[in-house]
């Protein structure tokens, strides 16, 4: 497994393209209101993106066809945004790449509609904070295995489970490069490979709340848990700088 060292002019490059990232993302935030549709939230940050001078670098990855991924209620990823018009109590998940000058960034939030219940609350709770404990605990030598015990220990403490499957990543000149971060353990976490300075990656809990086994529906893409019940997902590109995670994809 090769995992790229990044020399500090190449961070700075994933740090331009992740705060637009970061700026597309809160933008969605404000934005968030009952009767949006997710298309229009989508060509909302998708118009941000393209006038910043970046590029939406999930539009045509792998086939996706939107610039964001917007993800609401029992969907927990990888939602494709359709004509449906947000209600009072909703929570939405949106997940945005961007590549700016060759180098990638990616983020993803989820934030509820109105006032929502708090059920819904602890749930958004859980993912941001899986992913902030993770980002803390961060040091040069520590293994993504550790990382990915931490990320387990703290989702699976506030009484919730990682969805299966799918994972965090690394990323650079391309979106989704070695490693990758379960956010579960399997195996030892003493094993596999060390973090180390210059590395750069993607942390990205996702919350199931009984049921931990992915579905994709029929559109080849929505992701929900076997459980059909509301999920979460935070996500953040992070630097390793001087022994420790810096968050690039900040507004």
């Amino acid at each position: 497994m090769a995992i790229a060292l990044r020399k500090p002019e190449e961070i700075e490059k994933l740090r331009a393209a992740n705060k637009i990232v970061g700026g597309a993302l809160e933008l969605l935030r404000a934005n968030t209101k009952v009767g949006a549709s997710l298309k229009e939230l989508d060509a909302m940050a998708e118009d941000y993106i393209r006038s910043h001078g970046a590029k939406p670098s999930f539009k045509g990855l792998y086939g996706f066809p939107n610039a964001v991924c917007t993800s609401p209620n029992q969907v927990i990823i990888h939602g494709i945004p359709t004509d449906y018009r947000l209600q009072e109590g909703d929570i939405i998940g949106y997940d945005i790449g961007t590549e700016l000058n060759g180098w990638y960034g990616d983020a993803a939030i989820t934030v509820g509609v109105g006032e929502i219940d708090a059920q819904d609350e602890a749930l958004i709770a859980c993912a941001k904070n899986a992913l902030y404990t993770a980002i803390d605990s961060i040091r040069d030598g520590m293994r993504f295995k550790e990382l990915s015990e931490v990320l387990q220990s703290a989702i699976v403490d506030a009484g919730y489970l990682p969805l299966r499957d799918f994972c965090g990543h690394g990323i650079g000149k391309r979106p989704h490069e070695e490693p990758q971060i379960p956010n579960y353990l399997d195996g030892k976490a003493k094993a596999g490979p060390k973090i180390k300075n210059g590395m750069v990656f993607c942390i990205e809990p996702m919350i199931c709340q009984k049921e931990a086994k992915p579905v994709i529906l029929e559109n080849g893409w929505d992701v929900i848990s076997t459980d059909g019940l509301r999920g979460s997902h935070y996500e953040h590109t992070v630097a390793v700088i001087n022994g420790k995670a810096e968050i690039l994809s900040l507004a």
